[in-house]
């Protein structure tokens, strides 16, 4: 007999990513990104949290929740191997699961009075509803022989460009919002968000929303790319 289990959200996660577009396809490749996770109550309570104060990085345990309406697939083809090339989906870290589970292991900067937790190196979008969290231990969860073949070296990186103006309104925005913008935008970028199966053209060009920001940039070769434009999107309030 099959049994059924009900699991209910112990909080969500604001985040920088407003949408699922260049979000780093693992956790830690880009620092610079930051948010915190809501506890709801109980949960913000100090009784809750205490010893938490003494661990660097947290497991979290999440919803793929804009997946939860997707087609359950038995394969999937991950973008690490071009986006063409099939594998199981217990081979693959997609959102395309049977139950739409994630886990991250991000770095705990801080927890605030409210009981808010403050996370970096994060890749979550938005509103991610939070199912549990776990202390990382580092003599448990590396492990010194592992490998994995299908994802053996992290993805090789691509050259960040500025146009005088779009480093100038990053700047700007930076200031305003208080958080590392620059490094961010490059640090997501670097790792090639456009689909891997799909070709470079220059006269193309790509969009994402960081915060309430919207990034413009293009390609003008293969392996650089030029941001053009980092202008607020007054539709969004963060």
């Amino acid at each position: 007999m099959q049994e059924q289990y009900q699991l209910s959200p112990i909080g969500h996660v604001q985040s920088c990513f407003a949408e699922k577009f260049a979000i780093p396809r693992q956790p830690a490749l880009a620092p610079a990104a930051q948010g915190r996770i809501i506890l709801l109550p109980p949960y913000n309570q100090a009784q809750a949290l205490a010893g938490l104060e003494k661990v660097s990085h947290i497991w979290v345990i999440f919803v793929f929740h804009q997946a939860l309406n997707q087609q359950h697939r038995l394969q999937v083809r991950p973008p690490r191997l071009g986006g063409n090339q099939r594998i199981g989906v217990f081979a693959s870290r997609a959102s395309h699961r049977p139950n739409s589970i994630g886990q991250s292991v991000v770095r705990l900067d801080a927890i605030t009075a409210e009981g808010q937790l403050l996370i970096s190196g994060l890749d979550l979008l938005d509103g991610t509803p939070v199912l549990d969290i776990k202390p990382y231990i580092p003599f448990v969860d590396t492990v010194p022989n592992a490998y994995n073949h299908i994802a053996e070296q992290p993805p090789q990186l691509i050259q960040i460009d500025w146009t005088p103006q779009a480093k100038a309104q990053a700047q700007q925005h930076a200031q305003r919002l208080a958080q590392p913008l620059l490094e961010l935008i490059e640090q997501c970028l670097a790792q090639d968000p456009k689909p891997a199966y799909q070709q470079p053209d220059s006269t193309r060009h790509y969009g994402v929303c960081f915060y309430d920001i919207n990034v413009t940039w293009h390609y003008p070769s293969a392996d650089r790319i030029c941001v053009l434009n980092v202008e607020q999107n007054n539709s969004i309030s963060h």
